[in-house]
């Protein structure tokens, strides 16, 4: 059996070295970087990650799945948890999930109330737009998979010891409750898709195609010195889209 290498793959080589200057340049300047992984269960969000650290500074980064919250959390006002893990200047902080599981996840779930659920909606932007006026890059990817995709990986995880461990029961349910999450997934991007913080849709079907394009967005987002010293191309493919809605959304959308 062959196993692809990624260390003999210049392209992926390439956008590694542009990674590292981003980094430096960011530890150099005090940038606060924040980067959000969304998208259905299986979508790749974990994995894709892993390509984004693989040789930057571990001093310098965190990556940050949170887990259920803990009845003092329940209490604490929502996005309580998620602010105390956002970057320290000169940091770049990967959220595997994000503030973002009160759009989608728990509310096709039954994790929250409605009326939590529209709270949330109102204050998202809000918090968003406080921490870009605040300096603070925010990338919101979304990985978006088919049906047949995701039932093809579930299956592999529950076969799989290697990762049998990723299959939840949130995930065993993600195949019954599709057409839920598209209809939550809609309604996420009409509102809180902002020209200051707009979605970033991927196809994921592709882990190596979606990785990379995602590596190439961040680094032709950012604004870091000696770009592009690689050669590697660095705009995005046109497949990748953002979606945004900066008109008065109140209007439109009964919250």
């Amino acid at each position: 059996m062959k196993f692809y290498s990624l260390e003999n793959d210049p392209e992926y080589m390439n956008l590694q070295e542009e990674m590292i200057r981003l980094q430096n340049w960011v530890i150099e300047n005090k940038k606060k970087v924040v980067i959000l992984f969304e998208g259905r269960d299986s979508a790749g969000k974990g994995g894709a990650i892993m390509r984004f650290i693989r040789y930057i500074n571990p001093r310098f980064y965190r990556v940050v799945a949170l887990g259920v919250p803990t009845e003092l959390e329940r209490g604490q006002w929502y996005f309580q948890r998620y602010i105390s893990n956002l970057p320290n200047p000169g940091e770049i902080v990967f959220f595997d999930r994000s503030w973002y599981n009160r759009a989608v996840v728990e509310p096709v779930m039954d994790f929250c109330t409605k009326t939590q659920y529209k709270k949330f909606l109102k204050q998202v932007r809000i918090v968003e737009d406080m921490l870009v006026d605040d300096d603070y890059y925010i990338i919101k990817f979304w990985f978006s998979i088919n049906k047949d995709e995701q039932k093809k990986r579930l299956t592999e995880r529950k076969e799989n010891p290697l990762t049998s461990w990723k299959l939840s029961s949130v995930d065993m349910e993600a195949q019954l409750k599709w057409e839920s999450y598209t209809h939550y997934k809609k309604r996420m991007f009409k509102i809180t898709g902002t020209q200051k913080c707009p979605w970033v849709v991927i196809k994921g079907n592709d882990k190596d195609y979606a990785r990379k394009e995602a590596m190439r967005y961040v680094l032709n987002t950012i604004p870091y010195e000696h770009k592009g010293l690689t050669g590697e191309r660095l705009t995005p493919d046109e497949a990748i889209f953002t979606l945004e809605n900066s008109a008065d959304i109140k209007s439109k959308i009964k919250l």
